[in-house]
């Protein structure tokens, strides 16, 4: 398979749905620079997912460009059930009753298809719905209902999401039925799970505890959605694989204006454990129905990827959209400038120095000691690649956090890592062969047009040493 450079290093991320899952349209998003499609388990079946990732994965293949698969689980969302006709508008001021009952629902009457939500409200408490582009306010409850005033009232869906925000739910955000998609996708070719509505570490860990219990390992990614998550970010950090941040129930779990600063402080965190981090919703929601996107979008995007995100997401525009091809061609092209001039922009400048810092103040691993000697060398030295034997790609992840311009070449020993590599920023995964020399490596480089006379290369090795321990060392390579 012929390998060569992306024209950006960001990654990005692309949900499937009904506007991308035929073979023309994915074709065109792998080529244009789809790195993992993610399938929303809250959507569609079993079946249509199985479909969706053996064609994906036949594209893939015969495109020569991998593909990760993320299977993005469900877990216990709170939505209302179904509403006559479909839809109903609520106006400002009005009541309206929420049951537990199934009913069909109207403006004055919506049926809520959680059983305990009840219980988790108090009078003025606030019920958004839709991702809270409707808020209401709790004014009486009996057992079975509560009796709500519309404050800010809209058009809503059946089966649209609802968030309580002065509630803590006990709730388990894995469910059985999260599981069971776990044995699926774990039994199809599924490259990494994301946990929706985490609260704490366990979440993660049971995820993971369940795929060994069938002989497999999980790569498993923290969705950031509640407050409670918020709590325990830096033990759920140490259980993750990765994290995404996911901005729409985060915006409605705590003060809308808290997001721009929550997402700077998870995104740096990430950074400090070299945790790939994803940074989800409405990055170009406009484009859903719009060829192009509004300027506040694409200084968004452009913020996420200055903040040190590895990997940006698209959602609706991808799935539902009208124009999902051009909703990620714009993506790559703001991934592309906001790239070449990271070095020209203050917040592009700190994110080396800031984990320097936290490394030093919290204390190194000999894994961070050599990635700080490779962010050091490239200050020093015009380094075009960074080749890295990775068994499982926890060194190249530590090199990546650092966003310097040089590519790193992770020279894969299994597909597990090659697969999970695909999420973090300026990482080419190849498949090598684990035993292979210096002068192999780099011969394939040459083979395929990437390493070229005069190019001065660094090689970083953390691989097991004669038996006795692991050899970790970094080596500079000045190509003839």
């Amino acid at each position: 398979m012929s390998v060569s450079l992306p024209g950006r290093k960001t990654k990005i991320v692309c949900t499937i749905g009904p506007a991308s899952r035929n073979k023309p349209i994915l074709s065109k998003m792998i080529i244009s620079g789809m790195n993992v499609a993610r399938l929303n388990f809250s959507h569609a079946d079993l079946a249509e997912h199985e479909e969706n990732i053996h064609r994906i994965k036949g594209l893939s293949a015969s495109l020569g460009i991998p593909v990760s698969i993320l299977a993005d689980l469900p877990g216990p969302k709170i939505r209302i059930g179904r509403l006559e006709g479909g839809s109903c508008v609520l106006e400002k001021g009005k009541t309206v009753v929420l049951t537990i009952h199934d009913e069909i629902g109207s403006s004055s009457l919506i049926p809520v298809a959680f059983g305990g939500f009840i219980e988790n409200l108090h009078k003025g408490s606030r019920v958004f719905l839709n991702d809270g582009f409707i808020q209401l306010k709790v004014l009486h409850k009996t057992a079975e209902q509560a009796v709500c005033r519309v404050i800010m009232g809209g058009k809503l869906l059946s089966n649209k999401g609802m968030n309580l925000p002065d509630a803590r739910l006990n709730i388990n955000p894995v469910t059985d039925k999260d599981l069971e998609f776990v044995r699926f996708g774990l039994e199809v070719g599924v490259d990494m799970f994301s946990v929706s509505f985490v609260k704490s570490p366990d979440d993660i860990m049971k995820v993971k505890r369940f795929a060994s219990s069938l002989g497999k390992e999980a790569f498993v990614v923290a969705k950031i959605e509640r407050k409670e998550a918020l709590e325990q970010i830096d033990a759920i950090l140490d259980a993750a694989d990765a994290l995404m941040i996911a901005r729409g129930d985060l915006g409605v779990e705590i003060p809308i204006e808290k997001v721009p600063v929550v997402q700077k402080q998870l995104t740096l965190k990430a950074n400090y454990r070299a945790r790939p981090v994803i940074t989800a919703t409405q990055m170009l929601e406009s484009m859903t129905a719009n060829t192009r996107p509004t300027r506040a979008e694409v200084t968004d995007v452009a913020n996420a990827i200055l903040d040190g995100t590895d990997a940006v997401m698209l959602s609706e525009e991808t799935a539902i959209g009208s124009y999902p091809v051009e909703s990620l061609r714009m993506l790559v092209k703001i991934a592309q400038m906001t790239e070449k001039n990271r070095g020209g922009v203050a917040a592009g400048m700190s994110i080396p120095s800031a984990i320097r810092h936290e490394l030093e103040r919290s204390g190194a691993s000999i894994g961070d000691a050599l990635s700080l000697n490779v962010v050091n060398t490239l200050h020093m030295l015009n380094i075009r690649f960074i080749l890295v034997p990775t068994q499982t790609g926890a060194t190249a992840r530590r090199i990546s956090r650092f966003k310097g311009g040089a590519w790193i070449i992770a020279l894969c020993s299994n597909e597990a890592a090659l697969r999970s590599l695909n999420l973090s920023y300026g990482i080419l995964p190849v498949m090598a062969d684990p035993d292979g020399s210096d002068e192999q490596f780099i011969g394939y480089l040459k083979e395929q047009g990437l390493a070229r006379p005069e190019d001065t290369l660094l090689m970083v090795s953390a691989l097991p040493f004669g038996g006795v321990g692991k050899e970790n060392s970094l080596k500079i390579i000045k190509l003839d």
